[in-house]
Parts: C-alpha cells; sequence; structure tokens
C-alpha cells in the first residue's frame, strides 16, 4: 500500500481524536510550522499516521516546559516526506533525553543552593555576610552570580 493512500491518511478529528486535542489546536501547530497536513481533492486538510507521534512529542515537551521554538528545532531533525524511522525517534530522544539531564542538574543546583540562602534567614545576597559580604559579587557583572555558575569564594 502506498504510504499515502487514504486508508494512511487521517482527517484532523480522527487526529485530535487519538491525541486528545481539539482540531483548532492541531491548526495551531500546523500554523506555527510543527506539522503539516496533506490536501485531499476537496482541499480537506489529511495527516499522515505520523503526525499523532509528533502531536504526542509536542504535548509532552510543552508540559515540560519546552517553548515552540525549541520544540520546533527537535523536529526539524526528523524526515518531513516520510514517517520517521524508530532510529529517528531513539536519536531525537537521546538529544532530549541529553538535555533533560542538563536542566535536572541545572534544577537540582538551583534548589541546593537556594536551601543554603534561605537556611541563614536573610534572603540578602548584598548584605549576606557569609556568601556575599559588602556584595563583593557584584564586580562579577549582572545577575544572580552563583546560580549563574559563579564560585560562591570571592
Amino acid at each position: 500500500m502506498s504510504p499515502n493512500t487514504p486508508k494512511e491518511l487521517l482527517s484532523i478529528g480522527e487526529v485530535a481524536q487519538r491525541v486528545g486535542l481539539a482540531t483548532s489546536a492541531i491548526r495551531f501547530y500546523e500554523d506555527k510550522g510543527l506539522v503539516q497536513p496533506e490536501r485531499n481533492a476537496a482541499g480537506h486538510r489529511r495527516y499522515r499516521r505520523s503526525t499523532v507521534r509528533r502531536l504526542s512529542f509536542i504535548l509532552i515537551a510543552q508540559q515540560l516546559g519546552y517553548g515552540l521554538n525549541t520544540i520546533k528545532a527537535h523536529l526539524a531533525t526528523l524526515p518531513s516526506d516520510t514517517a520517521p524511522a524508530d532510529e529517528d525517534w531513539e536519536r531525537l530522544a537521546r538529544q532530549f533525553g541529553h538535555e533533560l539531564d542538563q536542566r535536572i542538574a541545572a534544577l537540582t543546583d538551583l534548589r541546593n543552593k537556594l536551601d543554603g540562602c534561605i537556611g541563614c534567614g536573610c534572603l540578602s545576597l548584598e548584605r549576606c555576610a557569609l556568601y556575599n559580604p559588602d556584595d563583593q559579587i557584584a564586580i562579577r557583572g549582572h545577575g544572580p552570580r552563583f546560580l549563574m555558575g559563579d564560585e560562591s569564594a570571592v
């Protein structure tokens, strides 16, 4: 069977039901370039079955706090003219997993540093005599220097 025979293509309603989205959400993702429908002779949208997997990836990535531009960049690494092979999804999963590991490490570091600051009670790195006496860290630049990876030693 050809990959684009009618049985292989789904209507927007069928995709919406499979993924649990409103059809307007699917059209939104289409407008953003995240999914691409084909059109039948009557001009109706028809989606490859692989679109269900793409939309599921989008939903999961959004729940993890990823923006649509980042998600689009990830999806751009997959073939657009055919259904991605298992190897394509595995490669994307490894790349995505590496980024998640980095985010988890950064969040763990943030939690650990906040525990130390909140533990003393002052909640001010500007006045803190332990971590930042006389606001000496200001010479390193703007922003939360410790949370951005600067070492606590001045």
